[in-house]
């Protein structure tokens, strides 16, 4: 009963990961939670300079642990590039070993603007890195991926598509767009599972963007959104993608990790 109970937690000891964006935020809170459970480690940035930044951080967090931990940048901004660099890095990422599980949390910035005052390069420039990009995936990581429902493909939305505030648009069309991908995604590569993780607001490296004299008053007011009156923690968002690798049952889904805010 022992040891039934010990393989039940360990399901990611061995399991090859690759965390495209997780060079900071988010996203090196996921490939840390899954060096944790035991899983080798890749990790994808669209910087050198912050893919060898985070390779220095995991090692530096497990220095004893017996698994692979590696980076490659992948820039996913550029459509035309889109295919071929994520190919490149699929290519890199399995030069031992078919991948288990596959995380999306990149992102680039997107305007917070009026709609009214909004172009047409600016509205499709928004979709590049999160909506193309879990598109072009969903397109060629079977490829990459070992087969059968212990695998897994894991996209990023956002709450702002289930609660926008005002001038927040783009995000919500977008961030709708990667749910509905990872819908229909679900059903194409059947059984590999895919899934979506809709954070609210959660307090990253992004926050030192804002203007020091803002910055306080910003933070309070993403600590009001929430029923909890708190921001969220990098760590416990990341619970939300072991659990979605870990648990074979689950497909189609997106687990909002939001402080209550789509219902407040």
């Amino acid at each position: 009963m022992a040891e039934a109970r010990e393989s039940r937690t360990q399901k990611l000891k061995g399991a090859y990961v690759l965390v495209i964006g997780g060079s900071s935020g988010l996203g090196f809170a996921v490939a840390l939670a899954a060096l944790d459970q035991g899983a080798h480690i890749t990790v994808a940035s669209s910087q050198k300079v912050k893919v060898d930044r985070a390779l220095a951080r995991l090692r530096e967090a497990s220095p004893n642990h017996p698994t692979t931990i590696q980076g490659f940048v992948c820039d996913l901004s550029q459509p035309s590039e889109l295919e071929g660099n994520l190919a490149a890095l699929f290519e890199a990422a399995t030069s031992t070993a078919k991948l288990d599980h596959i995380v999306l949390t990149a992102g680039d910035a997107v305007p917070i603007k009026p709609i009214a005052d909004t172009s047409v390069p600016e509205m499709l420039a928004a979709a590049h890195v999160r909506c193309l990009g879990a598109l072009v995936i969903g397109k060629i990581a079977p490829k990459y991926i070992n087969a059968g429902p212990k695998s897994s493909i894991t996209f990023t939305g956002g709450v702002m598509s289930h609660r926008p505030m005002l001038n927040w648009t783009l995000q919500a069309a977008w961030g709708s767009a990667v749910e509905g991908a990872t819908r229909g995604l679900s059903v194409d590569l059947a059984p590999i599972r895919v899934n979506c993780v809709s954070p609210g607001a959660i307090e990253t490296e992004l926050f030192d963007n804002v203007p020091p004299a803002a910055r306080g008053a910003v933070l309070d007011g993403y600590r009001d959104w929430s029923l909890l009156g708190a921001l969220g923690a990098p760590d416990e968002a990341a619970e939300s993608y072991v659990y979605l690798m870990r648990n074979s049952f689950v497909t189609g889904t997106t687990s909002l990790v939001d402080g209550g805010r789509s219902v407040k």
